[in-house]
């Protein structure tokens, strides 16, 4: 049996997104002939607008990643920026990956029409490592490199409730990956998208898109939605301007439903399914497709003391053309097709209460069960090619209320991996709000990256002439980070932060020479370093009807061997991050309910690894602008421009004439709510 998008499984995948658009067909139908009482009482309202929010408003924005706790964003103890869907629709991202440039402090680089690096406080490589991603509670990164397939994170923008980014170790509560920072992507409720949704459009870059959506009810206080979407990508560029022969297209579709029975308890279940081919600019294509279903019950105790039990199930199949391995006109492997298909199975609960008037706990337990199957290309492989492992945790975490405006937050995750046996990442944060909207903190954790199948696994090409293979004895990466920062509400039209940063890292991946033969190179835990750096970002109410936000960020970066120690690569490759980035952004709500956003960014010069040596990737200035018209409640006009200063550009990669540069683009998008 074919498992990709073009054969039999890609056409069950197909089939599921007509259903689902056929089951959305069917509901606007049956709302087209609803009462108009009913359709009165079920209007939705005007869409989230970025500036009806007070800058006050913008302080309390609830967040739940630096604690597991809801918290305003006032109180947080970490460097966490909160992008609201709103702010999300008014910039004009038609990706996850784009909403991701509104964090002013993340690294977001394309590298070509389907493929990001993105990254926090640094090591943005091909194989970026250090960020854990989280849609709606489900982790999505990938045992073969430890990082994140960004072509494959999607789902309607529109259902975004808002996506919250910490900078800095996660790992007490999160656990292992969870380095430098977090990525928690929450949507919406099924209550809160009751309704038709529907948009399109198309242009340059963004050839054709379209999404449905719609939400109803299936019984009192049982609400759900579904949705489809599919988009058409078309090719970037080479230096030369030629095609990249990168362009892609990808359907999905979704549900969710949201019981909400009595005042305390509440269920949740969703799912996605998606497909898509993918032109790659090595030559030939990737087949991608998989899906997940998730399910969680909340129970509500009393104020101060609530659990929720969560499980998913995730499947993703990758199918991709390696092309021979030559080097000096000498083929080493033929050209073939890689294939890997992961099963997650993930259980967690959490529990949290007060005892006493001091203290808050917070305490969880996790299990976690994947299957990697491979199907090695001559070029490619792994070995063992079936991989089960399994990863056993719990947390606890006590908040501590030293005096009225003073805490203490001790913590700590405990985690069990087939890989490399106990880990530990403890934290400690200390709170202090000198003033009401004010927050002084700082903090000291632990963190560690394990390894993943690349690092233990790899074989490049397949044997038997071996040059490059994972580390029977490659041990977890491990961080000690020092933070400390500042938020504040200065008066009622400015609020703003700056935070800093000492990232003493050990045991980071390097590759070394077999003894004797040389050949093959392996991974080995050579590499030593630190980094650190400031984040600053400001948002400031001009008007009632003009907002401005700036962000600027510096990192500087030493990593080297360890002494005694080789690299094959001098220290080079795990990192790839501009030592400063620039961000500015406004937004108008004009007369005549046009609305006008722009933004202006600036990425400080690269310097990337090319086999041991430095290289660079330009610094440049990028500009996007969206023009927004709303001449009816339910209907919105908009036209989209990005990377409007450059032809195109590059954001990623050493120079060469292989390398992908992003072009200039223009979209035109209309949505209808109803």
């Amino acid at each position: 049996m074919e498992n990709d998008f073009g054969g039999t499984a890609g056409a069950r995948r197909r089939l599921a997104v007509v259903i689902c658009c056929s089951v959305l067909a069917v509901c606007i139908a049956l709302k087209a002939e609803a009462p108009a009482a009913e359709k009165a009482a079920n209007e939705p309202e005007f869409p989230d607008d970025l500036l009806s929010m007070t800058i006050e408003e913008l302080m309390n924005i609830e967040v739940t990643s630096v604690s597991k706790t809801p918290e305003p964003l006032s109180e947080a103890a970490a460097s966490v920026y909160v992008i609201p869907g709103g702010e999300i629709r008014r910039s004009g991202a038609s990706s996850i990956p784009e909403a991701l440039r509104l964090a002013d402090h993340l690294n977001v680089a394309q590298k070509n029409s389907h493929d990001w690096g993105i990254s926090a406080r640094g090591f943005n490589t091909d194989l970026a490592n250090k960020l854990l991603v989280l849609i709606d509670g489900r982790t999505v990164y990938t045992p073969l490199f430890s990082g994140v397939f960004w072509d494959r994170q999607d789902t309607l923008l529109e259902d975004i409730d808002r996506i919250e980014v910490i900078n800095g170790p996660g790992g007490a509560l999160w656990g292992a990956n969870a380095v430098n920072g977090v990525i928690n992507i929450m949507t919406k409720s099924a209550k809160e998208t009751q309704g038709v949704y529907w948009e399109a459009g198309g242009g340059t870059a963004l050839r054709g898109f379209t999404g449905i959506r719609y939400g109803g009810t299936l019984a009192p206080d049982v609400y759900y939605r579904v949705y489809g979407k599919y988009f058409d990508r078309g090719n970037e560029v080479f230096v030369d301007g030629s095609e990249a022969s990168d362009a892609w297209h990808m359907a999905s579709g979704g549900f969710r439903i949201d019981a909400e029975r009595s005042l305390k308890n509440h269920l949740t279940l969703q799912g996605d399914i998606y497909g898509g081919e993918e032109g790659l600019p090595t030559g030939g294509e990737a087949r991608v497709g998989g899906g997940n279903l998730l399910g969680r019950w909340s129970h509500t105790f009393s104020h101060d003391s609530d659990m929720s039990l969560q499980l998913y199930y995730d499947q993703t199949h990758l199918s991709m053309f390696v092309p021979a391995l030559v080097i000096n006109s000498i083929v080493f492997a033929p050209a073939g097709t890689f294939e890997d298909d992961l099963d997650t199975y993930d259980l967690d609960f959490q529990h949290r209460f007060r005892l006493g008037g001091r203290n808050r706990f917070v305490w969880g337990l996790g299990y976690r069960f994947t299957r990697d199957v491979v199907g090695n290309a001559p070029g490619l492989a792994f070995f063992p090619p079936v991989l089960n492992q399994s990863l056993f945790s719990g947390f606890i975490q006590d908040e501590i209320t030293l005096r009225e405006n003073l805490t203490l937050t001790l913590g700590t995750k405990v985690e069990y991996y087939d890989y490399t046996g106990l880990e530990l990442e403890p934290s400690a944060r200390l709170a202090w709000t000198p003033l009401e909207r004010q927050i002084l903190w700082a903090a000291i954790s632990r963190a560690v990256r394990t390894p993943s199948r690349i690092d233990r696994d790899l074989s490049q090409p397949a044997p038997p002439l071996v040059l490059l293979a994972g580390g029977s004895d490659f041990d977890s990466e491990k961080l000690i980070a020092y933070e400390l920062g500042y938020r504040a509400q200065l008066g009622q039209k400015i609020f703003g932060s700056i935070s800093t940063f000492y990232n003493d890292y050990d045991d980071i991946r390097s590759t070394s020479t077999t003894p004797g033969t040389i050949l093959p190179f392996f991974f080995e835990n050579n590499l030593e370093g630190k980094t650190y750096g400031f984040e600053i970002s400001a948002n400031y109410q001009a008007l009632s009807w003009w907002r401005l936000h700036g962000g600027y960020n510096r990192l500087k970066e030493h990593i080297r061997v360890k002494p005694g120690e080789t690299d094959f690569n001098n220290a080079r490759n795990e990192t790839g991050d501009p030592e400063q980035q620039f961000s500015f952004r406004s937004s108008m709500d004009l007369p005549q309910n046009v609305e006008l956003d722009a933004a202006l960014r600036w990425v400080d010069t690269l310097q990337v690894n090319n086999a041991g040596a430095a290289e660079t990737v330009p610094s440049y200035f990028e500009l996007d602008i969206r023009l927004g018209w709303h001449p009816t409640k339910e209907l919105e006009l908009s036209v989209v421009g990005q990377n409007l200063l450059h032809d195109h550009h590059p954001e990623f990669g050493p120079p060469g004439p292989n390398r992908v540069e992003i072009q200039r683009a223009v979209y035109g998008k209309i949505a209808w709510r109803y």
